[in-house]
């Protein structure tokens, strides 16, 4: 049977994620804003948590890790940055694969926003999980990375196929479009894009998860190499556009 994804909106603007497997009952709680939020979650499901998989170190998602663990006894599975937090059971990195029952996830460094920075990409079902590195027509702050290492994760994430659905942490959707139409105004696809995302902030639905296809022709922080984006932010390499956007977005 196929994976069941549970979203659920977490603290003022986080998504929580209860990655579900039917055939061996396993759950897992991706990243954990508020651990009390996901155990009521997974009590109305009847699902028991038997995992954590953390993206990254910060409070938002990984402070809930010790409240579940003592309710559930669940295992947590993380980047060894996630120590400053909670305890970790298995330290997982670039390359790196994990499992929910007989469902693989591969582990991709997507540094930048921190720099232990991890995504679990499941080929099989073509979902990701992607924290705070990319998000529906935007990407995390660089906290702690540099340009050319926030690109290079970036890559890694494009490098995925087409119709990968990602899910990313926070509902940011609409400020992100409105910085995306300043950055890239003649871009149609954009502007169907925005178009959308109001109406459905409007109807008060979540605009995540999203497809990594239409992220692709839309999301500026994506497309740092598209020649007309260099040209109109400056750079002489991808990574030097990008680093123009992600501050210009800093100040917006």
């Amino acid at each position: 049977m196929p994976l069941t994804v549970h979203q659920f909106p977490c603290l003022s603007d986080n998504y929580g994620f209860l990655l579900h497997d039917p055939d061996s009952g396993e759950t897992a709680a991706i990243d954990t804003p508020d651990g009390e939020e996901y155990l009521r979650q997974a009590d109305a499901k009847g699902w028991t948590i038997t995992h954590i998989w953390n993206t990254h170190w910060h409070p938002d998602h990984a402070g809930g890790n010790s409240a579940i663990v003592e309710a559930t006894g669940a295992k947590v599975i993380a980047p060894a940055e996630v120590e400053k937090l909670s305890k970790i059971d298995r330290v997982v990195a670039h390359g790196d694969t994990v499992q929910l029952g007989k469902h693989r996830a591969e582990v991709i460094d997507v540094s930048g926003h921190t720099n232990g920075h991890i995504a679990y990409h499941l080929p099989d079902d073509a979902i990701a999980f992607v924290g705070d590195a990319v998000f529906a027509l935007g990407c995390g702050r660089m906290f702690e990375g540099e340009p050319k290492q926030f690109w290079d994760s970036l890559q890694r994430v494009k490098e995925l196929p087409n119709d990968t659905t990602l899910y990313c942490a926070h509902e940011y959707t609409a400020a992100n479009a409105k910085f995306a139409l300043h950055a890239d105004p003649d871009n149609d696809a954009l502007r169907e894009y925005a178009d959308d995302i109001r109406a459905t902030r409007e109807r008060g639905e979540p605009t995540v998860p999203t497809v990594l296809a239409r992220e692709l022709a839309t999301n500026p922080f994506l497309r740092a190499d598209d020649p007309a984006l260099m040209a109109k932010w400056g750079g002489d390499a991808p990574h030097e556009t990008f680093a123009a956007l992600r501050a210009a977005k800093d100040n917006f």
